[in-house]
C-alpha cells in the first residue's frame, strides 16, 4: 500500500507529470490531425514552461512560503508545553562518510532546532519515524549534539503515523502539551494530526523558505524545482487529509 502510494504521488507529481504531458503532445501532434498537431504542441509548449517556472527557486521558495503560517517559537511558549516531538524527514542511506545510513539534510535540520530547543529548555524529547530512522534520529541526537532522547516512536510511515503512534508513548508519560518540531510548510498539516489524538500542541517550526541575497540567483532555473515539488506534495497531502476527513465523517455521522 505504502509503495502504492509513493507511485501514484511521484505519477501526480512534478517533473513525471509535467513529463508525461509533454510525451503524450508529442505523440498527439505525431498521429493528429492539424488542430491536433496544434494541440499536441500546445501541451508540449505548456509541459516545458511549466518545468521551468517551477524551477525557479523565487518560485519555489513562494510556494513553500505559501504554506508558511506559523512563526518561530518563543521560549515563553516553551515554558508551557511537556515534551519535544520531532518529526522524521526522511534518511540518507549507504553515507559513505558515516560508514553508512544516516538521517538526511532535512531531518537534520528538524533535529539541530530541537536540540537548540531542548538545551534551551531542558525538556524531554521523543523522535518520531519509522524503526530505521527513528533509531538514526536518536543516535544523532545523542551523538552529534549531545543531547538525549527520552522516547521513539519507531512504527510510522507517513506524518498521520507520527500521530497516531505517538500518542500511547506520550500519553502513558502524562504527556498532554507538546512542541511540534518539524519544517514551516509541514506544520500546518501535522499539528492538526496531533491535536486531533487531544494534544495541545505548540508550533516550533524550522527550515523556513528565505529566498537568496541575489536576486539574480533566485530567477536562475534549477534549484527551485526541489522547492516546487516539496509544496505541491505538502498541497496534495492536504487535499488527502481533507478526503479522508470528509470520508470518516460521512462514514460515521455524529
Amino acid at each position: 500500500m505504502l509503495l502504492l502510494k509513493k507511485l501514484i504521488t511521484s505519477l501526480i507529481l512534478p517533473p513525471t507529470s509535467l513529463l508525461l504531458l509533454a510525451f503524450f503532445g508529442i505523440w498527439l501532434a505525431s498521429r493528429a490531425t492539424r488542430s491536433g498537431r496544434r494541440i499536441g504542441l500546445a501541451l508540449v509548449a505548456l509541459s516545458l514552461l511549466a518545468v521551468f517556472l517551477l524551477s525557479l527557486p523565487i518560485v519555489g521558495n513562494g510556494l513553500l512560503a505559501s504554506l508558511e503560517d506559523s512563526p518561530p517559537v518563543t521560549r515563553s511558549e516553551l515554558a508551557n508545553v511537556q515534551a519535544i516531538v520531532i518529526l522524521g524527514g526522511g534518511m540518507y542511506f549507504g553515507a559513505p562518510e558515516y560508514g553508512g545510513d544516516t538521517v538526511n539534510s532535512s531531518a537534520l535540520e528538524r533535529l539541530r532546532f530541537g536540540a537548540r530547543l531542548a538545551r534551551q529548555s531542558g525538556l524531554p524529547i521523543l523522535v518520531s519515524g519509522d524503526h530505521q530512522e527513528a533509531e538514526s534520529m536518536a543516535a544523532v541526537l545523542k551523538d552529534g549534539f549531545g543531547v538525549p532522547v527520552r522516547w521513539m516512536e519507531r512504527e510510522s510511515k507517513d506524518t498521520a503515523g507520527n500521530a497516531q503512534l505517538s500518542a500511547p508513548i506520550l500519553k502513558q508519560a502524562g504527556i498532554s502539551r507538546i512542541a511540534l518540531v518539524s519544517h514551516g510548510w509541514h506544520l500546518p498539516r501535522a499539528i492538526p494530526l496531533f491535536e486531533r489524538e487531544g494534544f495541545t500542541v505548540i508550533a516550533a517550526p524550522t527550515g523556513f523558505s528565505t529566498g537568496s541575497p541575489s536576486l539574480l540567483d533566485d530567477l536562475l532555473p534549477g534549484r527551485g524545482l526541489v522547492n516546487s515539488r516539496l509544496a505541491l506534495h505538502e498541497y496534495l497531502g492536504r487535499l488527502a487529509d481533507r478526503i479522508g476527513k470528509l470520508y470518516d465523517t460521512q462514514a460515521h455521522p455524529a
